[in-house]
């Protein structure tokens, strides 16, 4: 990845987690929870949510290895015993955070439609900045690609992602006990799956699937 390239990945993502985090805070105020808005969690401010290893180490660390940048902020803190219907209302908050993602993706796919009806010779690649339309080209590329990224990797239903709070909620109740009971390996889970290359094989999936789309 160009230095370009790297910088404006990084604030993209820091943009998207921001959002993400925010989403997650707005819907449990939605759903009768005010534990993260009392908190200021319900803010675009990105210094409400950062955390550094997730939000700046990690990140760093895959753009200079050339791998799309993801990772994650601090969890919005939510307490179900505010809910009006604890199982529906949990599903809900968990499916906040990457629907707001894919919205945002939505928003810069189509302002890159409007860019190549503007300027079909617009699409001078990935890697550079070579003007202030392909540089706008650039930011929208990887808005739609980290968001994406960002949302399919929560909604892996493994603990403590977000997928496991909307499997939650779909499952019967005597289903949702038995699956409760591998939270405690979540972690430890998704730690293989990223030592082993299954994760990496699914960005690289996702960026060659954006690719087409946008090229």
């Amino acid at each position: 990845m160009s230095i370009p390239s790297i910088i404006i990945s990084l604030f993209v993502l820091l943009f998207a987690i921001t959002v993400h985090e925010a989403a997650h805070g707005w819907m449990a105020l939605q759903r009768g929870d005010p534990t993260a808005s009392s908190l200021g969690r319900v803010t675009l401010n990105p210094l409400a949510h950062i955390d550094p290893i997730g939000t700046i180490i990690l990140p760093l660390i895959l753009v200079l290895t050339g791998v799309p940048p993801f990772g994650w902020a601090k969890p919005v803190p939510v307490n179900p015993y505010n809910f009006r219907n604890p199982r529906r209302d949990n599903l809900l908050v968990s499916a906040a955070g990457p629907f707001s993602n894919l919205t945002v993706a939505f928003i810069a796919f189509v302002g890159v439609q409007i860019l190549k009806l503007i300027n079909p010779n617009l699409l001078t690649g990935r890697g550079g900045l070579f003007n202030l339309g392909s540089g706008l080209f650039l930011i929208l590329y990887y808005t739609i690609l980290i968001n994406i990224i960002l949302a399919i990797f929560n909604l892996i239903p493994i603990p403590p992602l977000d997928g496991s709070g909307v499997l939650t909620g779909l499952l019967s109740e005597e289903a949702a006990q038995k699956y409760e009971q591998i939270r405690p390996y979540g972690f430890f889970i998704l730690i293989i799956l990223i030592f082993t290359g299954i994760i990496g094989r699914i960005l690289g999936l996702i960026v060659s699937i954006v690719d087409i789309f946008i090229f």
